[in-house]
């Protein structure tokens, strides 16, 4: 394996917002079994993708690597590969464990003004934005700077391409009242931890009676935040994703319920 495949692996990764921790030799003296530099990345499922040496060195590697993916802390190991330490080099290593964490996902129901702007913001604030639109003129990655990926799929079609864990953010905001149902509708059959609907208070007692009617109960009808973002008086498209965008980063720090 050469470093271009480590490295592209590690791209990879972070673009499809993936957890994965890079064990790092910081530093090495004696008989030790890899240099200084090399470098082993472990995935969120455990799998590894080069070697720091193999043996107890790289199983303690793997295993602080784990424990940096749950609470995210960085990691420094010190190996003395000695008999009386269980080794049978007789050098030494120093290794470094650094977690990578997972980019919140962002699923933007839309690519109108409101949505080009939310995904800009977004994607400078950290998150994977994936953008639904069933209007190739509009569902194009060259007007969504920062987009992650495009389906430009009606929306009961793009729940099939669409994974929501309760870390999920979705924001709605498409062309009409039918598709922004739809999509709540949809929506609310995952479990995604935040819906968003972009509209008026009148819009939201319009689907909140439609949901109530379609016998969806209380418990499913408050998951939909709507209007979606803080109240900062935002008029331009520019300054609804200010709003919003500012919204899902409070949800993100635990700062709103």
């Amino acid at each position: 394996m050469t470093d271009l495949e480590l490295y592209e692996e590690m791209a990879w990764l972070a673009r499809r917002g993936e957890p994965f921790a890079v064990v790092t030799v910081i530093a090495h003296g004696g008989s030790s079994p890899r240099k200084a530099g090399t470098k082993m990345l472990v995935r969120g499922d455990g799998t590894t993708l080069g070697t720091v040496g193999g043996g107890r060195v790289e199983q303690e590697a793997l295993e602080a690597a784990r424990s940096a993916l749950a609470d995210g802390e960085v990691r420094t190991l010190e190996f003395v590969l000695t008999e009386e330490h269980g080794y049978a080099c007789g050098g030494r290593m120093t290794v470094f464990v650094e977690p990578q964490g997972r980019r919140p996902l962002l699923v933007m129901f839309g690519a109108g003004h409101v949505g080009r702007a939310v995904t800009a913001l977004a994607h400078g604030c950290g998150f994977r934005v994936i953008v639904v639109d069933e209007r190739p003129e509009w569902a194009r990655a060259d007007l969504l700077p920062g987009v992650d990926e495009v389906l430009c799929l009606p929306v009961a079609e793009a729940f099939g391409q669409l994974y929501f864990d309760e870390e999920s953010f979705v924001v709605i905001a498409t062309p009409g009242h039918m598709h922004d149902f739809a999509a709540v509708r949809g929506c609310l059959a995952t479990p995604a931890g935040f819906i968003g609907l972009l509209g008026s208070r009148r819009k939201k007692e319009t689907l909140l009676a439609t949901l109530e009617e379609e016998g969806f109960d209380a418990a499913q009808r408050e998951r939909v935040v709507t209007p979606v973002g803080l109240d900062i008086g935002a008029q331009t498209p520019e300054e609804i994703a200010v709003s919003i965008v500012g919204q899902l980063i409070a949800r993100c720090k635990g700062l709103t319920a």
